[in-house]
């Protein structure tokens, strides 16, 4: 059985002092039967870092570059999180999509870096609600999907995948597990046709999971965890999302 992924995306929140209390938190409420792995803003990486050295916590950042290096202002390489001790980093999230206009495969030649410097791209996909509603959820996912593939090959195998309906992130809608397991299942089969690995292979669902909802959302077949935003910022909610995870 693929073992389960928790990943908490704190997006732009937090401080030294409220990272340094959810940490503790989290490290005294574990440790827990599955994978757990926090990814803070730049700045607190170092710090995170420092805290969560030689626990059972991992961390990871929420973008990178896809480029090496040089005049590329504001962007952090990959090479840079690795050197941070990183093993995640989330690339194509809905909102930088969104906000900043990054295409199919501009995700898809971040990850590839990511895996250059053996990093775990935590690779995002999925739908608005004007998409859904007029049914192109699968073309849209499985367009996203087929970019990473594309330029990937056969080192698809080495990503995770995170499926986040944009119209269930920080709204208090949820796609109920049924919905969730539908898209996963259709993740699953397109990248059956790519690897022979993909049995093994983690796809998360991101997309306002909470402690109330996580569990029936993990015992879906092909949801092998969660991408956690809001409830990722407060360690006894986190805390149960990870244990609802085993």
């Amino acid at each position: 059985m693929r073992r389960k992924l928790v990943v908490g995306n704190w997006k732009m929140n937090g401080s030294r002092l409220a990272n340094t209390e959810l940490l503790a938190g989290l490290e005294a409420a574990g440790p827990f039967d599955a994978d757990v792995a926090v990814c803070p803003p730049f700045p607190y990486l170092a710090d995170v870092a420092l805290s969560l050295q030689g626990k059972r916590i991992a961390w990871g950042a929420q973008d990178c570059s896809s480029h090496e290096d040089g005049a590329y202002t504001g962007e952090v390489s990959a090479a840079m999180l690795a050197e941070f001790g990183c093993k995640y980093v989330i690339v194509g999230h809905s909102e930088r999509r969104a906000y900043h206009a990054e295409s199919d495969q501009r995700v898809a030649d971040k990850a590839k870096v990511a895996l250059a410097h053996h990093l775990t791209p935590i690779v995002c996909v999925g739908e608005t609600l004007v998409e859904r509603e007029a049914e192109q959820t699968a073309a849209v996912v499985k367009r996203q999907m087929s970019a990473v593939i594309h330029t990937l090959g056969h080192c698809i195998s080495q990503v995770v995948v995170a499926y986040e309906p944009v119209w269930a992130i920080g709204t208090g809608k949820t796609a109920t597990p049924e919905q969730a397991q539908a898209v996963h299942a259709l993740l699953r089969t397109q990248l059956h046709a790519a690897t022979p690995k993909s049995d093994e292979m983690q796809i998360l669902y991101g997309g306002s999971v909470k402690p109330d909802n996580a569990a029936t959302l993990f015992c879906q077949p092909d949801i092998d965890g969660g991408l956690i935003g809001g409830a990722s910022l407060k360690a006894a909610d986190f805390a149960a999302i990870c244990r609802a995870a085993a």
